[in-house]
């Protein structure tokens, strides 16, 4: 594949590509490393949304080993459970606090460095200045909203698919033992890998316009799978999310209010000027237009699939929502947009641009996760006063404007070694390792009642008591907390802000 335009590079090129990713100093990739896991040392907890439930029921399967957790097992489940496993074993060895820091810090390196390679592998360039891009996505949505088995499944994804790319002796071996872990973290990393090596396989076989009839095949699928689930399918689908033209990739820079709305905009235009720019140097020159097309194809299909797909789905009426899928699959798509951006000649001014843009951004990003850990510091503080097994339930909301919404799991974190996240979603939604026997005092087995109960809309039953629930007590501040106790008959999220879209 030709990876470079014939033009002369200009004198602002950088010849940063030079740096191989398999040769470059190890001082480089320390420093570069440490630098990335910043973020999940800079604060006592690391604030991702939904990380906080997987800690809470790392503690239960403790706790379940022990043979102290009623109406609880583990379930020997094959898929979306690496990232709990390896936090299981890390907490025996270094404590349940340690090992969070340690195996996030891990999920991190793992994403984007499978990031990293995966660009090189497709664009056979080192893609050292898009290393800030790289960087802001590993903090996206898909990580601050704590999905870690499918992070580190699309992070493992992207080595397996580099080594399959541009396999040397026997190194595809290695791509091959990788497939197996992937599925272990997640199945949509799974499939995501196995189909795009059966696209470029299929794709490296046909010539000429024949090249067009792959790329309109699998939109066509996507668009008659989208059809069956509107018109034909039994289970439940919802399609609620914002215009599908926002999926694009640097959605997932899009997290805690307007401010990021207006970076990931910025970003984006920034990002189509660098394009723009170098096709105008480079387009009359018709090598410089066969370098895009592989990865354009494949962004074009996971577009699609961002566009059509349901964003959230019920297998059945007593299973958990599969949620956010459209969400998620922004991930993959801005991971072959960076792919696109890799065949650019690198210039001083793209690095700076990004940067500047990686700056503003974990600058935000600072800011927001001091405010969460503010807000699991005040429910600390509330659990730490409460009776050791305590039923509690959470009405606890993100502010007005945020697209990370899990805010509410940090009381789930909170209770380790305390209380009973009594609507902890994990046992009832049946897709993790912890599962729940009907009768089970620790948690609801009905996912629909944990849905209500995170949401406020939970009539409390008798057999429910005795249960509390903390809740945010001040509109002005909402961090601050409160707790009380329940009463038999009410509406669990009676009492406390609510968002005016639940009222």
């Amino acid at each position: 594949m030709q990876t470079e335009s014939s033009n002369e590079p200009q004198k602002d090129v950088v010849k940063l590509d030079r740096v191989s990713f398999r040769g470059a100093r190890t001082v480089v990739v320390v420093v570069v490393s440490l630098m990335i896991v910043v973020p999940c040392l800079w604060h006592r907890r690391i604030e991702a949304g939904d990380l906080a439930s997987h800690v809470y029921n790392t503690w239960l399967a403790e706790l379940i080993e022990k043979g102290r957790s009623p109406g609880l097992y583990l379930s020997h489940q094959t898929s979306n459970v690496l990232f709990d496993l390896g936090l299981f074993y890390a907490a025996k060895l270094i404590g349940l606090a340690a090992a969070q820091k340690v195996v996030v810090s891990a999920c991190v390196l793992i994403f984007f460095w499978g990031a990293f390679a995966f660009i090189r592998a497709l664009t056979g360039r080192s893609p050292w200045l898009l290393t800030p891009c790289i960087a802001m996505l590993a903090y996206g949505y898909s990580f601050e909203m704590g999905f870690l088995n499918y992070y580190v499944s699309i992070g493992l994804a992207c080595f397996s698919l580099a080594i399959f790319l541009r396999p040397r002796g026997r190194e595809w071996m290695g791509g091959l033992l990788l497939v197996p872990i992937v599925w272990l973290a997640h199945p949509i990393g799974f499939f995501w890998l196995i189909g795009t090596v059966v696209y470029i396989g299929i794709r490296a076989k046909l010539s000429g316009w024949w090249k067009l009839v792959l790329p309109l095949s699998v939109a066509s699928a996507i668009l008659a799978v989208s059809w069956y689930t509107a018109y034909r399918a039994k289970f439940l689908v919802d399609w609620d999310r914002g215009p599908f033209y926002f999926y694009n990739g640097v959605d997932q820079l899009a997290l805690f209010g307007s401010k990021y709305f207006i970076l990931a905009g910025t970003a984006f235009l920034f990002g189509v000027s660098c394009v723009a720019m170098d096709a105008y140097a480079g387009g009359k020159d018709g090598a410089y237009w066969k370098a895009f097309e592989l990865p354009f194809e494949l962004y074009a299909v996971t577009f699609c699939a961002t566009s059509l797909l349901p964003e959230n789905l019920r297998p059945s009426m007593y299973a958990g929502w599969i949620g956010l899928l459209g969400s998620r699959l922004t991930t993959i798509s801005a991971i072959l947009g960076l792919c696109v951006m890799g065949f650019l000649k690198p210039r001083k001014w793209h690095l700076a641009g990004f940067a500047a843009c990686a700056l503003c951004f974990f600058s935000f990003l600072y800011q927001d996760t001091t405010w969460i850990n503010r807000l699991e510091a005040n429910a600390e503080k509330l659990t730490s006063e409460l009776q050791s097994g305590t039923r509690v339930l959470g009405t606890i909301w993100a502010p007005k404007g945020w697209h990370v919404s899990f805010v509410g799991h940090v009381l789930d974190r909170a209770c380790i070694g305390r209380c009973f996240s009594y609507a902890n979603y994990e046992p009832s939604s049946e897709e993790f390792r912890v599962r729940a026997q009907k009768g089970s005092p620790v948690v609801t087995t009905s996912s629909d009642d944990a849905e209500d109960m995170a949401s406020g809309e939970y009539e409390v039953d008798e057999t429910d008591l005795p249960m509390k629930q903390v809740y945010q007590c001040d509109e002005r501040d909402l961090t601050k907390l409160c707790i009380r106790d329940l009463q038999a008959g009410e509406v669990n999220g009676r009492v406390g802000y609510r968002p005016r879209a639940h009222e």
